[in-house]
């Protein structure tokens, strides 16, 4: 309104009491802008073409994020589904535990061979008294 009373010399109050040119102004102002040779050239068309290729790369591209995003919730949807819990929580945990296997296992081997060389200094120690005992005795001579 300001600019078209500017345009006109008058105050803006005026097309305000003037109900009749307050309609006109509306109806002409809610009417599309006519499309004709003056409203459309080469140059605009490009741009508006230029625009539209821009927008849909970027469309595109966030097409492309959102299904990567898509994926990857419902893969570990699937995943804490199928009853694997979350796949990160799964490995890190998996790996602790295999850590924790490792130490014990190396423990354990160590047991094993003191084990192994209690029982072969007993067979050592048995085998000796097994021999005096069935050897000649030292007391018929």
């Amino acid at each position: 309104m300001s600019g078209i009373a500017r345009r006109a010399g008058v105050d803006r109050t005026f097309l305000y009491r003037h109900r009749d040119l307050l309609g006109m102004i509306q109806t002409q102002a809610a009417e599309p802008p006519p499309f004709g040779p003056e409203t459309l050239s080469r140059p605009s068309l490009m741009a508006d073409l230029a625009n539209a290729q821009d927008r849909n790369t970027r469309l595109a591209e966030e097409n492309r994020l959102l299904r990567e995003r898509l994926s990857a919730v419902l893969g570990e949807e699937i995943w804490r589904e199928a009853g694997l819990g979350g796949a990160t929580a799964n490995v890190d945990q998996l790996q602790s535990c295999n850590t924790e296997l490792g130490q014990e296992a190396v423990e354990l081997r160590r047991q094993l061979e003191e084990c192994q060389e209690d029982l072969d200094a007993a067979r050592s120690v048995n085998h000796e008294y097994m021999a005096r005992l069935n050897g000649p005795s030292s007391s018929s001579s």
